[in-house]
């Protein structure tokens, strides 16, 4: 639980004070008064003043926005401190909201908002408070001036149940939802009344449709009383009406959508499944009626519901097509909507294509595949038009724009899709349209769009139609129009299997190619197909490597994006690779010159104009050429990369020193020294005092993460040599003592997740390489508490390298390995355990509960599964001193946990037999505490 927020300095403040903060955050001119005033206001709600001060400004009713900053410190500070209230005092705040949202009802509806959600979350923490929803409508539901705000109420109430900032427990939450649903009918019949009632109040009935779709979604509503509901006729009338408004379409489209979402398990809400399938199926003439008054807005939201009515029916669809739910006509609707001339309308739909195709690869039933055949063809049909461009367009295909990314949505969507037509089957046919009709520039582009996409799924094994398409595509003639030229060359780096197999086409192919990358709009797309083709056709173009070195001298004479001229770097390093050992190093030396040279005369430049320019380019490329350059050395071989990568040091060096206070430099530094070690493994030794002597030395001033990365990556090549692991030892310890003041300051762990991140990657790579010296050194002590420390840390990386490091480190005094150092190696863990173990297990089981999210989970239960694995016995009673220490009601005085759940997940635990039973245990467990 947090610790109570010290009082603000200086006693309550006075309700002017506040007043006058607040007209500051809305109205001060100046934006450093309104930052001030932010950063006051922010203290004041997290003390405890902020309860009464809120109240107080709720009574005085002054304007809208100090009401507003009121209603919303209630919200929050009972969303987030509710245990700072003494349990007598929740009647009179219960009492106290509803009377302010009673007098203030007419403000505005973002105050009533707020305060319905304060009023809300009390009611799910406050167990006293018992049948909450029938106190509130009998008191307000016979005053039609309260039915907004009781309305609003019983909207947020079900969408709060599952909130993340309240934490009530699953206990609470299976005791709310019984309630709710025992309610629910009750709630219906009053929106019933308010909808007849409603007249032509539109607002009210927004209201309604909002607060029924809030309910759906809780999945709370009876499915039988629903079927025969009035509601559900008034949803599909307004739905059906043309006169209908955006707003209320709206509302009505996404209350439909709650419906069908809610009745997922079709099998068991039959009847209500059976009227929303025909209520759906009505809208077709209101759909064609929307797109012929041009209303997109309308026909989105009709496209959504026959989207979702398609996800609710997919098992059915797919298990008995065309027969009783398995109706077909509901694939007809999205078809209907991919006609529509707007690429947006079509795109609503693809997740559901997405899981159709999932669902029908997964049962491989030829005869289900040939039904749904024809609904996929006339799909790829609408999506090879929705690709094409404007008939106008000039220049090639922009691929950052809402339209491109259409496009690359609708390559990854015929990639999933294809298998059910054939990949060659539809390649043939695109390929004929281009071949025997003379179509318009905009779609050949978009059929060589289509056949780009699926060209990689094709057996390129003796296929004379991929050979043919191959050939016309390089014959091109260079004045059709760019996108058609742009295209066509992403097609050719999608082919490069075909050119493997075929390699009397690589000339022709890189010819094409080397036109594309002397033209501006189409080099980069030219340097990534030749990329392509190094990656899959590296034998092949060993011959043509001295072109590519070419290229590569002259790379910045192209006009290449960062991310293309990388890549034609990478290419040009995996087909050096594959050349003779003796040439490799001559040919590494010339391919490094470039960006050697240029690092040079950068560092002669800042010297002598004392100005700081940036290296990163050229780091980035000898990065990709140390990462790919990786040559077959037989043992006993010197690696060709040795010499290469030894001279180059002291560029290296001498640019980390320049640039040794600017993190980003620093961290593409070291990720350059990083691929050279890897390159070259232990034949980097020469380099390792040197480096090493530098990164402790600026780590001392500035402690970059990345220096405690690099030092992993030193650990793993050379932790088992026998030779290195003092120095490797000193240098941990060098690390860590810079590393410990950071993370020690006020919420370090915090504000520096990547040094936890890497500190724990560097530690464990120390378990894993070289676990005693580890062990028997000073350090460890340290780096343990600091693990435990860290296990709080909500970071998705940095939390893994914590559990890893810790479960690794116990993980050695388990496994025999039947090397000579295992006894010792459990001797050590032994003593470990029994300093730190219960404090481990308790600091886990509170993190579980408290501050880590759900996904984490499987990793904290392999650190539980490794100290029980070692020593069970104690380990169970670790987990009982650490269970009993857990709170057991709420705030609000709501059972968290039972007695009997306790040792339910006690026995769960210490009796499991593999891994994944502790996490199944503490997955269950821990959504108590949720």
């Amino acid at each position: 639980v947090p610790k109570q927020k010290q009082a603000m300095e200086g006693g309550k403040p006075t309700l002017p004070l506040v007043y006058q903060a607040v007209q500051a955050l809305y109205h001060d001119p100046d934006p450093a008064g309104k930052e001030r005033a932010s950063v006051w206001l922010g203290e004041l709600q997290r003390s405890m003043y902020a309860w009464e001060i809120s109240d107080q400004l709720l009574q005085m009713k002054q304007d809208v926005e100090s009401c507003y900053f009121a209603a919303q410190t209630m919200k929050m500070k009972i969303q987030t401190s509710f245990y700072e209230l003494p349990p007598e005092t929740h009647t009179a705040l219960r009492d106290s909201l509803l009377s302010h949202i009673q007098n203030l009802k007419d403000l505005s509806p973002i105050i009533v908002t707020q305060l319905a959600l304060a009023i809300a979350d009390l009611a799910l923490q406050m167990a006293s408070w018992k049948g909450c929803v029938h106190t509130l409508i009998e008191k307000y539901s016979n005053d039609v001036s309260s039915m907004p705000f009781l309305i609003e109420i019983l909207t947020v109430l079900p969408e709060e149940v599952h909130s993340r900032s309240l934490r009530i427990g699953a206990n609470r939450r299976s005791e709310i939802i019984e309630d709710l649903a025992y309610y629910s009918t009750t709630v219906v019949t009053l929106l019933v009344t308010c909808a007849e009632k409603s007249g032509h109040d539109e607002k009210m009935l927004i209201k309604v449709f909002r607060c029924l779709g809030s309910w759906f979604n809780l999945g709370v509503l009876d499915n039988n009383f629903m079927a025969n509901n009035q509601l559900l006729m008034i949803l599909f009338q307004v739905l059906q009406r043309d006169e209908t408004s955006t707003n209320l379409h709206e509302a009505a489209s996404d209350c439909v959508c709650s419906a069908l979402y809610a009745i997922e398990n079709v099998a068991v809400h039959m009847s209500l499944a059976m009227q929303l399938f025909q209520g759906v199926l009505s809208l077709e003439t209101a759909y064609h009626m929307a797109v012929a008054r041009e209303d997109l807005d309308k026909v989105l939201n009709y496209c959504r519901i026959f989207t979702e009515l398609c996800e609710t029916f997919l098992e059915m669809t797919v298990r008995t097509p065309g027969q009783g739910m398995g109706d077909l006509r509901i694939l007809e609707l999205l078809l209907i909507c991919a006609g529509h001339p707007q690429y947006e309308v079509v795109e609503i739909s693809f997740n559901f294509w997405y899981r159709l195709g999932e669902h029908l690869y997964k049962m491989n039933d030829p005869a289900i595949h040939r039904v749904f055949k024809p609904y996929i063809q006339r799909l790829l049909h609408s999506l090879a038009r929705h690709c094409q461009l404007d008939p106008d367009h000039e220049g090639v295909p922009e691929d950052t724009d809402d339209f491109g990314e259409f496009r690359m949505r609708v390559s990854d969507l015929v990639k999933d899709v294809i298998f059910l037509v054939g990949s060659m089957e539809c390649f043939s046919q695109l390929y004929s349209t281009l071949k025997e009709g003379n179509p318009p520039w905009e779609v050949t582009e978009a059929v060589l769009f289509i056949m780009a996409s699926i060209a990689k799924s094709i057996d390129p094994e003796n296929n004379p139609t991929l050979t043919e398409v191959l050939e016309q595509v390089v014959l091109l003639p260079e004045t059709v129009h760019l996108a058609v030229r742009y295209t066509s060359i992403e097609l050719v780096g999608e082919m490069s299997e075909v050119i493997d197999r075929n390699p009397c086409m690589l000339d022709p192919v890189l010819n094409f190619l080397m036109k594309g990358l002397r033209e501006k709009p189409l080099a980069s797309v030219a340097a990534k197909a030749i990329h392509n083709i190094c990656s899959v056709c590296r034998d092949h173009m060993a011959q043509h490597f001295q072109g590519l070195l070419n290229i590569a001298r002259l790379l910045d004479s192209f006009a290449l994006s960062t991310e293309a001229a990388v890549g034609l770097l990478k290419g040009t390093a995996l087909v050096l690779a594959r050349l003779p050992l003796e040439k490799i190093a001559e040919c590494l030396n010339d391919l490094c010159a470039v960006q050697v040279m240029a690092l040079r005369k950068l560092l002669a430049q800042d010297s002598s104009s004392g100005k700081s320019s940036d290296p990163t380019v050229w780091l980035d490329r000898l990065a990709v050429i140390f990462r790919h350059t990786n040559p077959i050395v037989e043992n006993g071989q010197t690696h060709p990369c040795q010499t290469v990568i030894q001279e180059i040091w002291p560029v290296m060096s001498e640019t980390l020193n320049a640039h040794q206070n600017d993190n980003r430099i620093v961290e593409r530094c070291c990720r350059c020294l990083r691929f050279a070690v890897r390159c070259v493994g232990k034949g980097s030794a020469c380099l390792l005092q040197p480096l090493v002597t530098q990164m402790v030395s600026v780590y001392q001033v500035y402690p970059h993460s990345c220096f405690l990365y690099l030092g992993s990556i030193l650990v793993d090549e050379y932790g088992m040599e026998e030779g290195c692991r003092q120095g490797l030892l000193d240098m941990l310890q060098a690390l860590c003592m810079p590393t410990f003041q950071l993370l020690e300051q006020p919420n370090g762990l915090r504000n520096h997740p990547d040094t936890v991140d890497d500190l724990f990657r560097l530690a464990t790579r120390f378990v894993q390489r070289s676990p005693v010296t580890l062990l028997n050194s000073s350090i460890i002590v340290h780096i343990i508490q600091c693990a435990i420390a860290s296990t709080t840390l909500d970071h998705r990386d940095a939390n893994c390298s914590v559990m890893k490091f810790i479960r690794d480190l116990i993980h050695t005094g388990v496994t025999n390995d039947h090397e000579d150092d295992f006894e010792a190696r459990k001797g050590l863990i032994g003593q470990v355990m029994e300093q730190h173990g219960q404090q481990l297990v308790t600091q886990l089981i509170n993190t579980c509960c408290f501050c880590l999210p759900p996904y984490t989970l499987p990793d904290v239960a392999e650190v539980l599964w490794e100290i029980m694995v070692f020593d069970r016995p104690t380990f169970c009673r670790w987990l009982e001193t650490a269970l009993k220490g857990l709170p057991k009601e709420t705030a609000g005085g709501a059972v968290t946990v039972t007695h009997k759940q306790l040792t339910d997940f006690h026995k769960q635990v210490t009796s499991a037999e593999e891994c994944k039973q502790v996490c199944w245990a503490i997955r269950e467990f821990t959504r108590l505490y949720r």
